[in-house]
C-alpha cells in the first residue's frame, strides 16, 4: 500500500470527556496522529470533503508508522460508525467510558465555558442532544461490536485511567499493536489535561473567541491556534468566571435513576461490577473538580 493510501489502523470514538485529550497528549509523540489537529471530524462533519482530504493528515508519516485518531464525537453518531465501517473495515476501536454524570457534568461546564448554554446542567443533559446520546453506552457499543466484531472493538474505562494510567494505556497500546509508551512516574501520568472549573467571565467574549477558533481550525491555522495558546488567550476568553460547584444531590440523584438502566445494560456487556457508577456516594473530586477530556 502506497502511503497517500494510508488510513487509520485505529481510531477511539470517545465519547467526550473520558480520557481522550490525555490519550491524545501521551499517543502525539509516538504514533501518527493527524497532523496539526487533535480532531478531523472527518466521517462526521467534513465527510463531504472526501477522502483525501482525510488521508492528507496522515500522508507524510513514515510507512512503518502506526497511524490512528482520536476523535470523541463519533461513539454516539449511527453515521459516523457506518462511514469508518465502511471505509477503514480493517480499524480497531477503542471506546473510553466513564461515570456518565460525571461525563455529562463535564460536558456541561465545556458547553458554560465556549457560551453554549444558559441552562442549568439537568435542563441541559435533557435537551442537548450529544449529551444523551453519548450517554447510552450500552446501545451503542453494542452497534460499534456489531459493526466491526467484539474482537476489534476495545473498551477502557476512565477509573482504570485514574488507577493506573500506566496500565489504561498499557491496555490499549497492546490491543492496536503499538510499542508500549512508557508513562509511569512523569507528569503526564497524573495531569489533567483541559480542565475546565471555571464560566467565562463574559459569555460575548467567549462566544466570539469561540468562533475565531474554530475558524481557524476549519481553515487549518493551527500555528496561530497555538501561538494563541501558549500566549494564553484562550485561557483569558474562556475563563475567569464564576467557578463551578459540585452537583445538586437532588439533581446527581434523579440523573443516576435516569442513566441506571444503560449501566446495568453495560455491566452485562463487560460482565464487570459499575456500583460506582449507581450512587451518589462517590468521591466528590470526580463530581466537582476534575474535568479531564
Amino acid at each position: 500500500m502506497t502511503e497517500a493510501l494510508r488510513l487509520p489502523d485505529f481510531i477511539a470514538v470517545g465519547p467526550q470527556r473520558t480520557g481522550t485529550t490525555w490519550l491524545h497528549e501521551v499517543m502525539k509523540p509516538h504514533l501518527g496522529l493527524p497532523r496539526g489537529i487533535k480532531e478531523t471530524d472527518f466521517f462526521l462533519k467534513n465527510y463531504a470533503k472526501g477522502m483525501e482530504w482525510y488521508r492528507d493528515f496522515f500522508r507524510a508519516y513514515q510507512s512503518d508508522l502506526l497511524l490512528g485518531e482520536i476523535d470523541p464525537n463519533y461513539f454516539g453518531e449511527d453515521v459516523a460508525r457506518a462511514r469508518i465501517a465502511n471505509d477503514i473495515r480493517r480499524a480497531k476501536i477503542v471506546v473510553t467510558l466513564r461515570d456518565p454524570v460525571a461525563r455529562a457534568y463535564s460536558s456541561y461546564r465545556v458547553m458554560r465555558r465556549d457560551a453554549w448554554t444558559r441552562l442549568s446542567f439537568e435542563e441541559t443533559v435533557a435537551q442537548n442532544r450529544i449529551i444523551r446520546e453519548s450517554s447510552r453506552y450500552a446501545h451503542h457499543l453494542l452497534s460499534w461490536q456489531r459493526s466491526f466484531g467484539r474482537d476489534r472493538v476495545l473498551v477502557c474505562l476512565y477509573d482504570d485511567l485514574e488507577a493506573s494510567p500506566q496500565k489504561f494505556l498499557d491496555t490499549i497500546c497492546d490491543f492496536i499493536g503499538a510499542k508500549r509508551i512508557e508513562v509511569e512516574g512523569s507528569a503526564i501520568a497524573s495531569e489533567h489535561v483541559n480542565t475546565v472549573t471555571h464560566a467565562p467571565r463574559s459569555r460575548k467574549l467567549a462566544q466570539n473567541a469561540r468562533n475565531a477558533r474554530d475558524w481557524m481550525r476549519v481553515h487549518r491555522w493551527h500555528r496561530t491556534l497555538d501561538i494563541l495558546e501558549r500566549a494564553g488567550v484562550w485561557r483569558a476568553c474562556f475563563g475567569g468566571g464564576e467557578e463551578f460547584g459540585a452537583i445538586d444531590p437532588e439533581v446527581e440523584a434523579r440523573l443516576r435513576a435516569h442513566f441506571l438502566p444503560e449501566v446495568e445494560a453495560l455491566e452485562n456487556l463487560l460482565g464487570r461490577d459499575l456500583s460506582a457508577w449507581k450512587t451518589h456516594a462517590r468521591e466528590t473530586s470526580t463530581i466537582k473538580a476534575t474535568a479531564v477530556a
